[in-house]
């Protein structure tokens, strides 16, 4: 019996039951379920399925179990996680707010960028530049860019950067939606974007949705930012000495500009609806780019005071 699940946007899934056994089919979509027209080459299966196989090597049970892998079809099937496990975007937004998941999920970031920081084998596997800018840089840098004629530029220069960068293995999706935990076991799911790139997204993309996190629930702003002061501090010792102030520049850089595209892109986020939210972020960007303002501590701070008046 298979039964389609929900939660996705960019892949048909389903569970497969088979008498006690359960797992997991996935097919990628040629175009993605959202609004804006948003196409890419299922063929991203496969680099998904590769991806897969090796943060499984570098950092075995991070991902999950492979059972087969249908190159023809565009599919793959992996173990079934149960519900011992929780999703850790759900647990954020109903206020678990643990300083230990978010020191995992740094670590498992820091492991992957370090493990394949400068490594050509990895380099020549993940040459998908044209799938990772299908999937992220078309959709969130360029469309945000033409909505905000005055950063266009900008936008379109982070773009030509990330495409001439290539320092390590880059999962593409790392956020809490896909990371599913336990107390034994953090899970990182859905690496179809997964490239050999600037590490700096990465980072960005996971602060990213602790930030806005903050902005979506004044109650818990501190808990969020909190946790994003865990996340950094972990990243940045597990990658000793790769990390430096370039770095450090680039993924603030990129976290205003990921911001930015979670309310004007093609994938706004889907909890922040209130125009006086979404206009507080538009803000909040305008303000930082032209100051160059890109140290997260500074960043952190000025977000922050902003939120506190709202």
């Amino acid at each position: 019996m298979a039964v389609p699940l929900t939660g996705g946007i960019s892949s048909e899934l389903w569970l497969v039951t088979d008498g006690i056994e359960r797992f997991v089919v996935k097919r990628a979509l040629p175009k993605l379920k959202v609004k804006d027209n948003w196409f890419a080459d299922p063929a991203r299966n496969s680099v998904e399925f590769d991806c897969l196989a090796y943060l499984d090597r570098i950092a075995p049970g991070c991902v999950p179990r492979i059972l087969f892998h249908d190159a023809d079809a565009g599919l793959f099937a992996m173990e079934f996680l149960d519900e011992s496990f929780a999703n850790w975007k759900t647990e954020l937004l109903r206020g678990v707010a643990l300083e230990d998941d978010a020191a995992r999920a740094a670590q498992l970031m820091a492991t992957i960028h370090g493990a394949s920081f400068g490594d050509a084998e990895v380099r020549a596997r993940f040459q998908t530049w044209p799938n990772f800018f299908a999937l992220r840089v078309e959709p969130y840098l360029l469309t945000t860019g033409s909505r905000h004629p005055k950063l266009r530029a900008l936008f379109e220069e982070e773009a030509d950067r990330l495409g001439r960068t290539a320092l390590a293995l880059v999962h593409g999706d790392f956020s809490p939606k896909n990371i599913l935990l336990n107390r034994e076991r953090l899970v990182l799911l859905d690496c179809e974007a997964a490239w050999f790139g600037d590490p700096a997204f990465d980072a960005a993309f996971l602060l990213n949705h602790l930030f806005l996190k903050a902005l979506h629930q004044p109650a818990l702003r501190e808990d969020y930012l909190r946790l994003a002061f865990v996340f950094w501090s972990e990243y940045r010792a597990g990658l000793a000495e790769r990390f430096d102030e370039n770095l450090s520049s680039r993924i603030g850089r990129l976290l205003l500009m990921l911001m930015l595209a979670r309310m004007d892109g093609k994938s706004p986020v889907e909890y922040i609806v209130e125009e006086r939210k979404k206009e507080l972020v538009r803000d909040f960007a305008g303000r930082m780019f032209p100051a160059n303002a890109f140290a997260m501590e500074e960043m952190t701070d000025n977000w922050r005071r902003l939120l506190a008046t709202q």
